[in-house]
């Protein structure tokens, strides 16, 4: 007996271009990224897709009467269940919208933690959109609780069983954000013993960051061999994933895949997740994945290199721009961006696809984490085996030599690794 396809949720994106907002974006890059949030969910199909222009908008409905008739018959004629609006709606705007149109509205926050809902793999990711989710129902209208009845899945507003309509206050909201914060801080707690662990063995850890959809994953299970979701998928990650990398000639290392970041990304999900982003402050390199072939390939490197300055990431810590994607480029402008990174120390161009440009990385990190390599001798008494046994794991001993006081070493190490040996 065949199973029965799930049924789609008929969808259409509208995005408002206000030209009198200060951040106002280029509107057809901005409706192309807002559908390609919408593909990220695979119960809508995107029926219809326009940029609705607007001198400013209105406060009670975002759009004028004339333009909210005329969207209604569109809606009605390609029998629309959800609108999709690409920028932020008021609750009496979404309450106004859906009356008279007839259908479930999300604006992009909600669509981007319906995402997160769908794609959360961890007991932490789980928690932390709950979080997220909450944050924001705290300042709209309380319509669908379904997210809070399941452990997986949507958080209710797109398919599912159908809104429940739960009266609940904000004493309710913040009761529960405070139980979901206690659990955070569990597995917060967590995370931190197996980072102090990780830094007993220790390995130097390589964050991928950068803007959804930049190849980030594609690029880690090419160097891991690891099979991470790599989809043409905005938020295809969203849950750090880690494996151990040997770089060539160089140290093993810790390779983390993270979550992509976005421009307007909702203020509640950038608290919420500062810590899955913790394993980016604690990375000794960061490697920013862009999308060289992308029209706003810069707006977007921009958007990240903020989000890593809010996260408190150092100017001293190394990071390298790493151009993928240079397959897509017509010759002359792929030849232009190989010549700018073998112009400028701090620029990889690759493509994360056909394997162009991986050697170069590889080397780039090993020699950057092993910087000033120092050599020197030590002398261990016999009884700190734990000291001896760290050495050979890693492979910094060149000859050991027993004397009367204890083992004696010739060292070939890196100032860090000293330091790691220093606190055991």
């Amino acid at each position: 007996m065949s199973e029965t396809a799930p049924q789609l949720t008929r969808a259409w994106v509208l995005h408002p271009d206000i030209k009198s907002d200060p951040d106002r974006r280029e509107a057809g890059f901005a409706l192309a990224e807002a559908v390609s949030l919408a593909h990220a969910l695979p119960e809508l199909q995107v029926v219809g897709k326009e940029i609705v222009p607007l001198r400013s908008a209105k406060a009670g409905l975002l759009f004028g009467d004339g333009k909210i008739d005329e969207l209604k018959d569109r809606l009605h004629d390609a029998d629309v269940e959800l609108v999709l609006i690409d920028g932020p709606v008021t609750p009496v705007q979404q309450r106004n919208l859906e009356r008279k149109w007839k259908v479930k509205l999300l604006d992009r926050t909600g669509l981007i933690l319906e995402i997160f809902s769908d794609r959360a793999a961890t007991r932490e990711g789980v928690l932390q959109v709950e979080m997220a989710a909450l944050s924001n129902q705290r300042t709209r209208l309380v319509r669908a609780w379904t997210h809070l009845e399941r452990q997986r899945g949507g958080l209710g507003f797109v398919g599912g069983p159908g809104e429940t309509q739960i009266e609940a206050d904000r004493r309710a909201i913040d009761t529960q954000l405070v139980r979901l914060r206690r659990q955070l801080d569990k597995v917060v707690k967590t995370r931190s013993l197996h980072r102090a662990a990780r830094a007993k063995v220790p390995y130097p850890i390589v964050a991928l960051v950068g803007y959804t959809n930049a190849g980030k994953s594609t690029l880690f299970n090419r160097l891991t061999g690891a099979e991470v979701m790599a989809k043409d998928m905005l938020f295809a990650t969203l849950d750090p994933t880690m494996r151990r990398v040997e770089l060539p000639d160089g140290p093993e290392v810790i390779l983390s895949d993270t979550v992509g970041f976005i421009s307007d990304l909702p203020t509640e999900l950038v608290a919420s997740f500062r810590a899955t982003l913790e394993e980016v402050l604690a990375a000794d390199v960061i490697l920013h994945v862009r999308d060289i072939s992308h029209p706003e390939t810069e707006a977007q490197a921009e958007d990240v290199r903020t989000i890593l300055t809010d996260l408190g990431v150092d100017a001293e810590r190394a990071q390298f721009e790493v151009w993928n994607k240079v397959d897509l480029l017509p010759d002359a402008e792929a030849e232009a961006v190989r010549a700018r990174a073998e112009r400028d120390v701090s620029v990889l161009a690759l493509s994360a696809i056909s394997g162009e440009g991986l050697e170069a990385l590889l080397s780039v990190v090993a020699v950057t984490l092993q910087g000033a390599v120092s050599e020197e001798t030590l002398l261990l008494p016999y009884a700190d085996g734990r000291k001896r046994a760290w050495l050979f794991e890693q492979d910094v001993v060149m000859a050991e030599r027993q004397g009367e006081d204890g083992f004696e070493f010739d060292v070939r190490w890196t100032a860090s690794q000293k330091a790691r040996f220093d606190g055991l």
